[in-house]
């Protein structure tokens, strides 16, 4: 059984502390609480847990192995971090509302950044649950703000693990970088990368490996395709399909993101299929005067490209921007081969 220690704390304000203590009432030997924490007696925390100065620890926190908080930072309400996750100086995760904030292990939350908050929608009802699942390796940059959903229960991208099924809004390995913005229900995949002050609406989704550059701003339920592109700068109004190179004011296609599709791995021949395809549906020839719709089923039906998975899922994602609640790709130049 771990030792329990109760401290003084005649310096505060006994009627706004009474269920607080410093000082957890499960911690290991190996854990450090600095005298000026305030952790609440029922928090729950692993071994080697290292709590600095001045941070705030709630009643129905968990913290995993090795989680460290750095000054001034606090974690409240139902949230759970899992192992070796940090907090920098000022760093807030979870909130004093029904539902939770679960984030899994390996991540670090900035400085001043905040995580699971409640959402900035009116369509939000005191009293609902709402929820942030956040994955594993995430690095999320100074005075970034991720914010928990809308409405009860809202969560995708489930995993079955010991016969519970764990579902993020956030997955794994992303770098979000400093100023950036979440808003409540999005979906976000794994590998993406989002340069500072990239701002997302609410629902938005973005699949796997998708890259924005700097001063990114992603209207509402608009979806992000995997590998794709976003210039520094751009609003985006209208979907994204996937290995697409987007920028401008209000976005235009600017041909594939061949250059992520190399880093990624994608072969010379896969590369070469999808530049075919993309010329056969945006860069029809002169005297070409078949619609957008007949020249994505006449790609789908060809007995060559057809063949490539890339190019099928280019095509689906495209296809899929045009059902009745989206928004529809985002605009193309009509070029020629002139």
């Amino acid at each position: 059984m771990y030792r329990v220690s109760k401290l003084r704390s005649s310096t505060i304000a006994l009627s706004s502390v009474l269920s607080l203590t410093r000082f957890s009432s499960s911690f290991s030997e190996s854990s450090f609480v600095h005298p000026t924490a305030i952790v609440h007696p029922n928090a729950v925390l692993g071994q080697g847990v290292s709590i600095g100065p001045f941070c705030t620890v709630g009643s129905s926190a968990k913290l995993g192995n090795g989680c460290r908080l750095n000054t001034g930072s606090h974690i409240y309400g139902n949230t759970e971090l899992g192992e070796r996750c940090v907090l920098m100086t000022g760093a807030v995760v979870g909130d004093d509302l029904p539902g939770r904030t679960v984030m899994g292990s390996n991540n670090m939350i900035g400085h001043y950044a905040i995580v699971g908050v409640k959402c900035q929608d009116l369509k939000y009802k005191p009293g609902d649950e709402c929820f942030l699942d956040v994955g594993d390796n995430n690095e999320i940059r100074e005075h970034t703000s991720i914010h928990r959903s809308s409405k009860s229960r809202d969560r995708t991208v489930c995993e079955r693990a010991e016969n519970v099924i764990f579902c993020r809004v956030i997955g794994n390995n992303n770098l979000i970088m400093g100023s950036c913005h979440i808003a409540h229900d999005c979906k976000v995949g794994n590998n993406n990368i989002f340069a500072n002050g990239t701002l997302l609406g609410g629902h938005v989704v973005v699949g796997d490996h998708a890259h924005t550059a700097g001063a990114t701003v992603v209207h509402q339920f608009c979806h992000i395709g995997s590998f794709s592109f976003i210039g520094g700068g751009s609003v985006v109004s209208q979907d994204v399909p996937k290995y697409m190179m987007v920028s401008g004011e209000r976005t235009e296609l600017r041909g594939l993101n061949l250059e992520g599709l190399r880093r990624h791995g994608f072969t010379s021949t896969e590369i070469t299929s999808l530049r075919t395809a993309y010329r056969r549906i945006f860069m029809p020839v002169d005297e070409d005067v078949r619609g957008f719709e007949e020249r994505l089923a006449e790609l789908e039906q060809d007995e060559k490209l057809a063949n490539v998975p890339a190019v099928c899922y280019m095509a689906q994602s495209i296809r899929d921007s045009f059902e009745e609640s989206r928004r529809g790709i985002c605009k193309y130049r009509h070029w020629t081969s002139s």
